[in-house]
C-alpha cells in the first residue's frame, strides 16, 4: 500500500514543478474491457475443457469486468460450481456464502445450497479421523431439505443425509469399541446409547444394541441387558448381531426376552424415557 500511495501524494503535490508525473497518466495505456458474452463463452470453455482454474478466473471477470449485466448473477455461481469441480471447496463455499447473501430470491438459489452442501460432503473422511466436516455436510442439507422441501435437488440431499448420518453413526461405534476393548465400560455404554438414540435409523444400530447387551452384561446389570437384548431381537429378528446377542443371554431367560413373555416395551425409543 505503502509503495501504491506515495508516489501519488508526491504527484499532487509537486505537479507544478514535476509534470512528468502526470505525462505517465497519459501514456498508460487504458483497460479495456471485453464484452461480457466473450468472456461467459471463454468461461465456459474453459470449464468444458476441464481446466477449473481459468473458468473460475473468466467468470470471476464477468463480474468484475459487467457487475451490472445480466451475467453477473449467473457467473457468481458457475464461479463457485468451477472451483468445486477443480475441488477447491474452501474458496467454493465462500462463492456460494456470498451468493446466497447477495441473491437469496434467486430461480437457482436452492442449488446454491444444494452445491454448498455437496462441497462439504465431498470432503468426509473416513471414520478415523475427526467428522467436524461430516457434520457441516449434514447440516447444510438439512437447510436445503427444510427450506425448499419441493426442490428437485431434495431427495438426493436426503439420500445424503442418510448416508451423513450412517457415517456419524460409525465414527461413534469406533470410539465404543475403543473404550470397550480397554475395560472402559461405562464410556462405551455412553458410545452405544448415542447411536441407538440419535442414529437409530442407520445400519450401525444393531451392532449398538448388542454391544449394550455386552456392557450391561459385564456390569452384572441382567435386567437392563435383557430389555436391550428384547429390543433387538423384536426389531432386528434377522440380524447377525440378533443371532449374536442371543447365545450370550442365559438360556433359561431366552424364552421370557425373546418370545414374547416379557411385558417391556420393544421400541427403540422405550430405552431412553428415563433419560
Amino acid at each position: 500500500m505503502l509503495n501504491k500511495t506515495l508516489p501519488y501524494l508526491f504527484c499532487a503535490v509537486l505537479a507544478l514543478s514535476l509534470p512528468a508525473c502526470s505525462s505517465d497518466d497519459k501514456d498508460a495505456k487504458p483497460q479495456v474491457e471485453t464484452p461480457v458474452e466473450e468472456l461467459y463463452n471463454n468461461a465456459q470453455a474453459a470449464l468444458k475443457a476441464k481446466d477449473y482454474d481459468e473458468a473460475t478466473r473468466l467468470f470471476e471477470e464477468v463480474e468484475r469486468q459487467h457487475p451490472y449485466s445480466q451475467w453477473a448473477t449467473k457467473a457468481q455461481l458457475m464461479a463457485a460450481y468451477s472451483a468445486y469441480e477443480g475441488d477447491n471447496y474452501d474458496d467454493a463455499i465462500l462463492a456460494l456464502d456470498r451468493f446466497i447473501e447477495l441473491h437469496p430470491g434467486a430461480s437457482d438459489i436452492d442449488y446454491a445450497y444444494y452445491l454448498k452442501a455437496l462441497a462439504y460432503y465431498e470432503q468426509i473422511s473416513d471414520v478415523a479421523r475427526d467428522q467436524g466436516i461430516t457434520q457441516q455436510a449434514l447440516e447444510a442439507f438439512n437447510t436445503l431439505v427444510q427450506r425448499f422441501p419441493d426442490s428437485k435437488y431434495a431427495r438426493d440431499a436426503k439420500m445424503k443425509m442418510d448416508l451423513t448420518n450412517d457415517h456419524l453413526a460409525g465414527k461413534q461405534m469406533e470410539i465404543g469399541r475403543y473404550y470397550l476393548n480397554r475395560g472402559e465400560t461405562n464410556a462405551a455404554i455412553n458410545r452405544f446409547r448415542m447411536v441407538v438414540k440419535d442414529y437409530q435409523t442407520t445400519t450401525h444400530t444393531p451392532e449398538a444394541l448388542h454391544r449394550l447387551v455386552e456392557c450391561y452384561l459385564s456390569l452384572g446389570l441382567h435386567t437392563e441387558a435383557e430389555r436391550v437384548a428384547a429390543v433387538l431381537g423384536y426389531n432386528y429378528p434377522g440380524s447377525s448381531w440378533y443371532q449374536d446377542t442371543y447365545k450370550i443371554i442365559d438360556p433359561a431367560r431366552r424364552n421370557e426376552v425373546f418370545e414374547g413373555r416379557s411385558t417391556w416395551d420393544k421400541t427403540i425409543d422405550s430405552l431412553f424415557r428415563a433419560d
